[in-house]
């Protein structure tokens, strides 16, 4: 801020663009979400919350799991007790922790998450864990405790997962092998998609990082590339740099062009030739633009608003901006990390406004002075603004569903032109 109170411009590139950062009061989703999709994506793994009721309750109604499904993840709930220093907590989490895997012997990697509740009352699941590993090891050494925080005081609830990876960076084993590391939780359909992709380009041998069980960990080494898939695993990367890793700059793989960049970067890097990469993705980028045409002529023109929540807005702003000709009123992300959008970045027009953080009542006023067509935003925005008129997506549900790749370039689309085609219908 500066001293009339107004929010400070940081320059990115001064010739290009400039970035509004704000700082105030932010409306967020909270980090324990990530297990939603963490659970489901390392099948052998369990995620237990050390929380209150509250956490229970997000948990199961965003994952939509009944209770006596026996999903893998539950919540140590914490009582007033124990929030109170009344109840040696620590010694009740190891008999949680032991009773469960007694009763599941299925479980190979236990996660203890930390969340607002435990983080306040200062309790140490490092220690825990490292307590945990101790006793379980002379008698169960296939089980693995590992432990991470996703709490709500994060910037935003991707972090969750992004907090998790970056736990388990320590375990990785060692090779000296050459290898690319694709990083980020993808649905199995997706990662089946991408290794048909990479197999007809000759890029090998591919690693995924989370593995589909949380007990096979890929190996890291100097000689391993690293490709992004999602923009908020930040950490994460870092943490496989310190391990000699080696980062690759590309776009996302959100749309054709998206996919095709990211895919030519792994292939580049691999020495594969340019006529080879032709042959095998400019079928995949034709019919990925065949899919996206019914949704262009719908989108084309509308402005679109990006409220911060999921750090996804960057490369879907790319996206809609250059291969559906829709107009960015603005690009607002709850943290720009500049080592993984840049590649995006580079490929917005230099016009757009982009802003980091948020003060969420001057972040309204400005979408009510845009009158977007369509603003995408955190749910606890969307009701309010679509009562003052606003037609809204859900920014979560494009964490939630298949949108990486060629194969899914059609349904991304569809995904934001979905709301405006249900405003026409109820207009009608």
């Amino acid at each position: 801020m500066n001293d009339l109170g107004l929010p400070r411009t940081i320059a990115l590139r001064p010739a290009e663009r400039s970035v509004l950062r704000e700082r105030g009061q932010r409306e967020v989703f909270c980090g324990l979400t990530s297990i939603v999709w963490l659970h489901r994506k390392m099948q052998d793994a369990f995620f237990l919350v050390v929380g209150s009721r509250t956490c229970a309750h997000l948990i199961q109604s965003a994952a939509g799991v009944m209770i006596f499904a026996e999903p893998r993840f539950g919540t140590a709930i914490l009582t007033d007790r124990d929030l109170a220093g009344l109840a040696d907590a620590n010694a009740e989490l190891d008999r949680i922790a032991l009773a469960l895997l007694a009763r599941r012997p299925d479980i190979r990697t236990l996660f203890l998450v930390g969340s607002c509740p435990s983080e306040v009352i200062k309790l140490d699941l490092a220690k825990a864990a490292e307590r945990l590993n101790a006793r379980l090891l002379p008698n169960v050494p296939s089980v693995r405790v590992i432990n991470y925080s996703g709490s709500g005081i994060e910037t935003t609830f991707t972090q969750g997962e992004d907090n998790a990876l970056k736990a388990m960076v320590p375990l990785l084993p060692v090779t000296e092998a050459r290898q690319l590391m694709v990083l980020g939780c993808l649905p199995d359909i997706v990662e089946d998609q991408f290794k048909r992709v990479f197999d007809k380009l000759g890029v090998g041998p591919v690693t995924f990082f989370p593995a589909r069980r949380g007990s096979e960990l890929p190996a890291v080494g100097p000689k391993t590339w690293v490709l992004a898939a999602q923009p908020f695993n930040g950490e994460t990367l870092r943490a496989l740099a310190s391990r000699g890793a080696t980062p690759l700059a590309a776009p996302y793989p959100f749309g054709a062009e998206g996919s095709l960049r990211w895919f030519e970067a792994a292939a580049t890097a691999g020495g594969i030739g340019r006529d080879h990469i032709d042959s095998v993705l400019t079928p995949l980028v034709e019919r990925a633009r065949t899919a996206m045409a019914r949704y262009r002529a719908r989108l084309a023109g509308k402005r679109v608003f990006f409220m911060p929540d999921s750090q996804l807005e960057v490369p879907l702003a790319r996206f809609l901006s250059r291969e559906l000709d829709m107009a960015l009123a603005e690009v607002g992300t709850p943290y720009l990390d500049r080592q993984m959008v840049s590649a995006d970045l580079d490929l917005l027009p230099t016009e757009v406004a982009i802003s980091e953080g948020q003060h969420l009542d001057r972040q309204l006023d400005r979408v009510r002075a845009a009158r977007p067509d369509l603003t995408v935003c955190g749910l606890g925005l969307a009701n309010p603004l679509e009562a003052e008129g606003f037609t809204t997506k859900w920014s979560i549900e494009l964490v939630f569903t298949p949108v990486h790749g060629f194969d899914q370039a059609g349904d991304l689309a569809e995904l934001f032109a979905r709301p405006l085609e249900r405003k026409t219908r109820l207009a009608a």
